[in-house]
């Protein structure tokens, strides 16, 4: 393993090694991606535990994520079982690290939400913990998109945190706290590429939600613009987790024979 320092528009290849990689094996990664959305969903309706037992599982279903990547280039097949790859695969010592992880995780989004209401007196918290509701009118008349903001602006060094820390934990038996400080090391020195790579993601989430919002209302179909903008968000998101894998590769310069290194220039 090898820590890799790489130019801005490095974070355009990721980008396009994200889509080239879904495209790869596009049902599989769905099937994937809906399989831990129905399992994180039944997990938050478990009693007093249900709210953070989902964040406790994210490391290591992230390192699941990263194997069906692997798979994927190396043509092998790529099974919803996969998403718990990173608790069975590599050992019982792999499987606590990735544990510890999830606690750190809940710890830090706990903090995220806590500095979120310092900007809009935890409304935000609570729109989010179901204790309240509110509708657009009522949103706009509240400190909630402070708080919002306030809470990415939190998340920022959270990600850089977690970013690589389960693959390196589970892959490469870092232990926790040094794995969470290669990433954030890893994430600062390619800090131009990941700045490409996230502004490239966040238009694509843009144009696809506007625009099929748009579209949809241009054709007087305005109601039934969530059941079209849902299916196009999931495989947005897809192609997101997918574009993680070239992330890795791209900063850690990790090639083995099963898992061949992604094209630099992939098709269209």
């Amino acid at each position: 393993m090898q820590l890799i320092e790489v130019p801005a528009k490095t974070g355009y290849v990721w980008f396009r090694q994200g889509i080239w990689l879904f495209r790869k094996n596009p049902l599989a990664f769905l099937t994937l991606f809906f399989t831990y959305l129905l399992v994180m969903t039944l997990m938050s309706q478990i009693p007093v535990i249900g709210g953070v037992l989902p964040l406790v599982f994210i490391p290591g279903v992230a390192v699941g994520f990263m194997a069906a990547c692997r798979n994927t280039i190396a043509g092998k097949p790529v099974f919803p079982t996969l998403l718990v790859d990173g608790f069975h695969s590599y050992g019982p010592g792999a499987t606590k690290r990735l544990l510890v992880l999830g606690i750190i995780y809940v710890v830090a989004m706990a903090l995220v939400l806590a500095g979120s209401a310092l900007a809009d007196g935890g409304m935000l918290l609570k729109v989010m913990l179901g204790t309240a509701t509110m509708d657009q009118d009522a949103i706009a008349n509240s400190n909630i998109p402070f708080g919002v903001m306030a809470a990415l602006a939190f998340y920022i060094p959270v990600a850089m945190i977690f970013w690589f820390a389960p693959i390196l934990v589970a892959w490469h038996d870092v232990p926790p706290v040094k794995a969470m400080f290669f990433s954030v090391v890893s994430c600062w020195r390619n800090r131009g590429a990941f700045i490409v790579f996230a502004a490239l993601w966040f238009a694509v989430a843009m144009v696809v939600s506007l625009g099929f919002s748009t579209i949809m209302q241009a054709m007087g179909a305005g109601d039934f613009a969530f059941a079209v903008l849902m299916p196009a968000t999931m495989i947005v998101t897809t192609m997101l987790y997918c574009s993680f894998y070239a992330t890795y590769r791209g900063c850690f310069g990790v090639q083995t024979p099963e898992a061949p290194d992604l094209p630099t220039t992939p098709a269209a």
